[in-house]
């Protein structure tokens, strides 16, 4: 019998999120649940949970594992990193060439934008404006980058900055392209949870010339606290295969052309 192929690293993180996924849909789930609905050993599900608890993305408790709020999940950086991961880089991919050097470039908070940053430190002369703490250490060594970090009131769950300080900033300021994502988006209208960061959403808008929305599968047909407008204010949508049809055809509607594309797979 030939031996068991071990899975990649990436197919290892694909499962963990996944667990994860399913936890937070779930509630408190039993660990040899888990184990059997994801058909691994005890042994394997329990080194998933352990690596999961040690990054705060759930809690491993006396044979359960227990999400954290769901609010707490659907803003944290922490939780948003490595969801839809493959979606991300493909939907960064898809936008690489529309960035020339010279430009000044305006990058929310997403972390959707995260597997861009390779891309944008190959670029000379570029200017990248953001409220993401963690864009700009990432993007702080790239010799031919400057970076504007916009300081405010710091959310460390979050890693980023909002606030009147952050909404004035980029009242004085002009983009040539601005990239952006959604927590939640349903028949074409947007949502986000806390509305101090819809304040810098729209801000963002009214301080670039062109605005393009990335948006992977799992932020369709959910709402959240507060919305802040439709599609129709980018000039286009970007995301995945994955996306319902019926979310699809509502952008559309509205006038916004779509571009989808294909994540892949990750190697076992």
């Amino acid at each position: 019998m030939a031996a068991r192929t071990r899975p990649s690293q990436a197919a290892v993180e694909e499962r963990r999120q996944a667990v994860l996924r399913y936890v937070a849909e779930q509630g408190e789930t039993r660990i040899d649940d888990l184990a059997r609905r994801f058909d691994v050993s005890l042994m394997t599900m329990h080194r998933d949970l352990d690596d999961l608890a040690g990054r705060h993305l759930l809690r491993k408790e006396r044979g359960r594992a227990v999400p954290f709020p769901t609010l707490t999940m659907e803003t944290a950086t922490r939780f948003r990193e490595n969801s839809a991961l493959a979606a991300k880089q493909a939907l960064c991919a898809a936008v690489a060439d529309r960035i020339r050097p010279g430009n000044t470039l305006l990058m929310d908070d997403s972390t959707t934008l995260f597997p861009l940053v390779p891309t944008l430190a190959r670029l000379n002369q570029l200017t990248v404006v953001t409220n993401s703490v963690g864009l700009a250490q990432r993007l702080g060594s790239a010799p031919g980058v400057n970076v504007t970090l916009l300081g405010g009131r710091y959310h460390g769950d979050f890693n980023s900055c909002t606030g009147p300080a952050v909404t004035r900033a980029l009242s004085q300021l002009h983009a040539d392209l601005a990239l952006m994502s959604a927590t939640a988006v349903l028949d074409g209208r947007l949502f986000h949870p806390l509305n101090d960061y819809v304040e810098v959403k729209l801000a963002m808008l009214a301080a670039t010339e062109k605005a393009l929305l990335l948006v992977d599968h799992s932020k369709f047909g959910k709402t959240s606290t507060y919305t802040y407008g439709t599609v129709a204010d980018y000039h286009e949508v970007i995301t995945d295969t994955a996306t319902p049809d019926a979310e699809l055809a509502a952008i559309r509607g509205l006038g916004v052309p779509v571009e989808t594309v294909e994540p892949e797979e990750p190697s076992l």
